[in-house]
This record gives C-alpha cells, structure tokens and sequence, in this order.
C-alpha cells in the first residue's frame, strides 16, 4: 500500500503534526496510556477544559434562525428553487437534528455516522470492529433501511430521547442481529415505517463518549432512505465514509463530500475490498480528497478477504478499531472533533442562509411580477368601462331608442328650442303626464352598460390568464383553475351592480331636489325622469360617434342637460354628474376587484408576498456575530487552560476506557492494505501536515 505522505493518509503513518483526532486511532495500554512501540507519536497535549457555556448567545442566535427558515415559504416556482427547498430541509434538519441539541448538550457522547454507497460494506463494518452484529447486512438493495446507532450501555440516556434526531422514533434492541428484547423483556415492534425509526442497540464494546450510527445507503433506490442518510450525515460530530475499489470515484459520494468540505465536517474515509496489487487505488483516491478539499481526512485501507460469520477479519479492521478506541479515550481529540464539525456547521449555515434569503427575495419579486400583471389587467379593465361611459359610446341603439321614446321628438323638442321659459313649462308638463316611460329607458341603459362591464372583464381575466401562464411562477398555479374566462356568476354580479348605481343616481336626484323647495312638485312626478336625464347626462360626451350618430346622440345629450339644469340650476348639474360618474366608477373597481382577486388570492393563500428575506439575513448576521464571540471566548478559554498545564504536571490527555473494547485492537498492524514493496510504512519519515505546510510550525 502507498503511502501519501504529504497528507498523512494512511493509517499506521502517524504524523508529528496530526491533530489529536487523527492520531487517536493508537492503542490505549492499561494504564489509559499510549504504550511503546511504533505507533507512540508524540506526548498527548493537557486537555482543554470543557466547551464553555454559551455566553455569547449563540444558542439563541441560532433559536431565533430556526423560527426564521421555518417561517420561509418558498411556494413560487421561481429559478433554482427546488435546490433552495432541499437546502431549506437540510438546513432546518441539521439544527433541528445536530446544531441545536449539541449547544444544549455539549458533553453528549461524539456521534460517528457510517455512511457511504450501496454495498460498501457500511453495517459489514460496523459489526466487524464490535464483533458482534448489532446492525443486519444483505445481499437486497437496499440494504440497511432502519438506521442503527450503536453507544456504550451508560451512555444510553443520551439517545433515549429527542435529544437528537427528534424526527425518528426509537427502538431499542439487545443487540442481536434481528433485534433483542426491549427493557422489561419486551420485544420491540416492528416500525410501520421502518426508515423513520432509529434502533438503539448499547454494546460495551464501544468506550464511554463515543456512538456508532450504521445509516442507510446514500444511492439507495428508495427515496426516502436517501433522504434519510443526507439527514443523518447532517447530524453527525464526523463522518465515517466507506466506499470500496470499483466505486470510490462514483458521483454520488463525492456530491456528498464536498458538501462535507464546505461546511468544514470532520470526515475520515474507509477504502474497502482492495484487491492485492492495486495500491494505486488508495494512491488515487488520497489525490481526490485533496482536490475535493479533504487534505487532511485519515483514510483506511481494508483488503478484500474472506468474512467468517459475516465479519472480517481482526488484522483488516484493527486500523479502524485502535483509531476509534483511541479517538473513544482522548476527551481532548472528541471535543475539538465536535468543536470543528460544529464551528463548520454554523459557519455555513449562515452561508446558507443567506443564499435562502436571496430565494425568498425572488419569490417576493415573483409575487409582485405576477399581481403587476393582474393589476393592469383589470386597471385597464376599469379604464375602459370610463371610457365607454363617457365618450357617448352607450347612447346608441336600445339606449337611443329608448330615451327618444321618453322625450318624444315633436312638442319637447320646440320648447327647447323657443326658450327657456317654454322649456321649463314643458318639463312641468312632460314630468306630470308621462312618467311611466323612465324604466324602460332605465332598462336599456342596464343593458348596454352590463355588456361593456362584461366584455371589459372577459378581456382582463384572459389577459391575466396569458400572463401568468407566460411566467413560470404564475404558469404553476394555473393548474387545475378556470381562470382564463369570467365566472357564470359575474352577469347576476354586475347586474346587481348596475341596478345599484340607477338607485345611487336616484337618491341624487331625491337629495338635491329636497333642497329645491320650489321643485318639489315637478320632482313628486319626475324622479325617475330626471334621474334617467341624469344617467344619459353622464354618458354625454360625443367622442366615439360618427356620421349622424353625432347629430342624435349629442342632442339627446344636449337636452338631457337642458332638463336638468331647468329643474337644477347649472352648477347643481355639473356637480350631480361628477357625484354619478364616481358612484359608477367605484361599483365597477368593485366587480374587477373581485374579479383580479381570482387570481391574486392564490398568491394571498401563499404567502409569497412576504417570504422574509430580510428577516432572515438579520438572523443569520445575528449567527455569524454570536459564533465569533463564542469562539473569541473558547480561545481565551483555552489559551488559559494552556498557560495553567505548563505550571503543573503533564496530563495524559486520556480517558479512562472502559468495556471489552473494539474487536482487532490488539491484532498486528497489518490491514493497511496490499503490500507495495515499500517496507514498513511506519518507519517512514512523516512529512509535515496541510496546516503546517500553510500556516508554519506552530500548533494548528
């Protein structure tokens, strides 16, 4: 097996600069120290004191970040935001799983996710370093669907709860390969769900403050198992990877481990079923994770071999064992692992969360793009039914015919002509003998005025509807609505809405004659006269006609004012039709507003209008200032810590380990992988590390 010495890769290489969880992995003597032999590096350092409390707030912080991206909505089908609502789920996922219980529990045992491909031998693994079968392997993919975390029997208490993981209910289990007795002898039943159950399964192999989590496949062919191991990656203190010869190259893992490397999760990488000669392979898999960002992950090398009573042998996992035994032993080397993975975390979530906010920030744009759309739908909806009221346009066919009906063309006429006088005489006459005319004028102006509305708002809804379905956001919610014609109900709405405008124009008509005291009898016979006068008055302009429409109409006009203004007074009239023109105005806004809100409730009910972007981004800089304070504090913590252990004696740095221990810890180092003819690789000089390389030789 080659050994990548710039990187320090393989196990059974350790570095003189390798930070303490990487060198972990050495065998603990009796004593909870590090024996002679050739794997002693150099003296563990004093154990720093524990994480300190959150005084800074972050845990707050990050409270008030979670309500924030669980209030986001990002319901629009705006761009790239079906990679925006995956991210929403990890990033709520990974608080709600890992982030926000390890603050709150920060001397909770340091969890260690198996992960990797279909087939990688993730749960072979697992039961070969504790020599017994806590987790199921098999030949059908998937294979591994409920997840099985495996922790030191008093260490139970961490788990038992929602603690972490709160999503998946719990099942606990002798540790059995099909399961045990639950506590009180009781079998555990079957999940009806099995992915959404975590199995507990204690093991006194394991040391004190460390658990195993055997997760499903992350290229499984069911969905939600997917799903789930991205979930469980995401809540992990570090990953353990496993992929093997033929697939560590394949697209899904590395999709995976990138994400680890820019997020800064500690990741250690197991190579399985190398075949003899083929040192290349981990030659070539050390140079991918330095491309991918993963310079100093350890790297396990496991030789294919024969598995007796499914397990591998001791020699080939004893690298794997004596590093997690170790890393179980070092209290220093589990807290700074789960301070890194959890600095990385909160360093990207608010990465993350402001990439979420500038999602949000679309979905308002869209949503505003799209009531823009209908607004002026419907605004020139309205515009035109003005129009249509005010240009003469209705006082042709019925409305004309009707009205001309009312007033006759003879005697009414010649008095308008011969004088005021005469006029006003006339209109005395015409209001006490032939008032029964109005309604049918009435009538017909209904008529006309209910086709101009209904076209108006026919035309709007089409316009919205080709509008929305142009856009993307809007195009999806079209989707099983007819809203691209008016509703059967809009005729009965809008003649409802006309009847009341005629009864507003009368009302007009009554309160201003009630203040013409020497009118009231002309206006006992006449109210419904002067009120149709008033309504062919409002529609009284000539713009729009032709040819000999003019002529008709605008002396229909002409004498519909010369009545009113008889009985009124000019200024009375001029202030009348302004009052109508509003009255009639503000009824047809209502029926188009009801009309636009077809469409714009679809938005109201999404919410999309305040999708909190801006929120958001207060949030996540609320993180990013608490995180530093925090850190600024553990320094200074540490920094103390140091100066303190330099006055006093020398500390181990070890815990004590307690259980059986891991299966191979004390078989010969020798599963490193093939041999490649270089000698023994422990005997190499090590070279300095990434950090080193970089920032000098001071302590990384």
């Amino acid at each position: 097996m080659t050994d990548k010495g710039d990187d320090g890769a393989v196990p059974g290489t350790p570095r003189g600069d390798a930070s303490p969880w990487q060198t972990a992995g050495r065998p603990v003597g009796p004593d909870g120290g590090t024996p002679a032999g050739p794997d002693v590096g150099v003296p563990a350092p004093p154990a720093p004191p524990a994480l300190p409390d959150d005084e800074s707030g972050l845990t707050g912080a990050l409270e008030v970040l979670r309500a924030r991206l669980g209030a986001l909505r990002l319901p629009l089908e705006t761009t790239g935001v079906d990679a925006a609502r995956t991210e929403l789920r990890r990033s709520t996922d990974q608080l709600d799983d890992y982030l926000l219980p390890r603050l709150r529990a920060q001397k909770a045992p340091l969890l260690v996710v198996v992960g990797g491909s279909t087939g990688a031998g993730k749960s072979t693994l697992v039961n070969s370093v504790l020599g017994e079968k806590v987790t199921q392997p098999g030949v059908l993919r998937p294979t591994t669907k409920a997840p099985v975390l495996v922790h030191h029997p008093l260490d139970a208490r961490w788990f038992s709860t929602d603690r972490v993981l709160p999503g998946l209910a719990r099942t606990t289990a002798s540790g059995g390969a099909n399961g045990g007795a639950a506590p009180g002898g009781t079998a555990p039943a079957a999940p009806a769900e099995p992915s959404r159950t975590l199995r507990l399964v204690p093991s006194d192999a394991l040391p004190r403050g460390l658990a195993l989590l055997d997760a499903p496949d992350i290229d499984s062919v069911d969905t939600a198992n997917r799903e789930l191991a991205a979930q469980l990656l995401g809540a992990a203190d570090l990953w353990l990877f496993v992929t093997t010869s033929a697939r560590y190259a394949d697209a899904v893992p590395w999709d995976l481990l990138n994400q680890a490397a820019a997020r800064k999760a500690q990741v250690a990488m197991v190579l399985d079923r190398v075949d003899p000669g083929a040192e290349a392979t981990a030659d070539d898999l050390r140079d991918m994770m330095v491309e991918h960002g993963l310079p100093d992950s350890p790297l396990f090398v496991i030789a294919e071999g024969e598995l007796a009573d499914g397990m591998l042998p001791e020699d080939g996992v004893g690298d794997v064992s004596r590093w997690l035994t170790g890393l179980g032993g070092d209290a220093d080397a589990r807290r700074r692992v789960i301070a890194a993975t959890r600095d990385g975390v909160v360093d990207s979530l608010v990465v993350r969360a402001g990439d979420l906010a500038d999602a949000a920030d679309e979905q308002e744009a869209a949503d505003v793009r799209l009531r823009h759309v209908v607004d002026r739908a419907y605004a020139d909806a309205v515009a035109h039914v003005a129009a249509a009221t005010s240009d003469g346009a209705l006082l042709r066919g019925e409305v004309l015919a009707r009205w001309q009906d009312f007033v006759g063309t003879g005697e009414f006429f010649r008095a308008v002509e011969e004088g005021i006088g005469r006029f006003r005489d006339a209109v005395g006459t015409f209001f006490r003998g032939r008032p029964k005319e109005a309604p049918q004028v009435e009538k017909a102006i209904a008529h006309g005025l209910e086709s101009v509305v209904l076209d108006a708002a026919e035309e709007a809804a089409e316009r919205s509807y080709q509008g929305w379905r142009g856009d993307a956001a809007g195009s999806a919610l079209l989707e099983g609505l007819e809203l691209s014609r008016t509703p059967a109900a809009l005729r009965a709405e809008v003649g409802e809405q006309i009847r009341g405008w005629q009864g507003d124009v009368l009302g007009l008509v009554r309160e201003q004659g009630e203040s013409k005291r020497g009118r009231a009898r002309a206006l006992s016979f006449g109210v419904n006269g002067l009120g149709v006068a008033l309504m062919i008055f409002v529609f009284a302009s000539t713009g729009g006609l032709t040819g000999i429409e003019v002529g008709i109409a605008g002396g229909s006009a002409v004498l519909a004012q010369r009545l009113l203004e008889a009985v009124f007074g000019e200024d009375a009239v001029r202030r009348l039709a302004v009052q109508a023109r509003d009255r009639l105005r503000a009824r047809i806004q209502a029926v188009m507003d009801g009309q636009a809100a077809r469409y714009t409730a679809q938005l109201d009910a999404l919410g999309s209008a305040e999708a909190g972007g801006p929120g958001l981004r207060t949030a996540a800089a609320a993180v990013a200032s608490a995180a530093s304070a925090e850190r600024r504090s553990r320094a200074g913590e540490a920094e103390a810590a140091a100066g303190s252990a330099a006055s006093g004696p020398a500390a181990s740095g070890q815990d004590l380990v307690e259980g059986r221990g891991l299966r191979g810890v004390r078989a010969k180092a020798a599963g490193t992988g093939p041999v490649d003819g270089r000698g023994d690789l422990t005997e190499q000089p090590a070279r300095k590390g990434f950090w080193k390389r970089l920032f000098g030789d001071g302590d990384r």
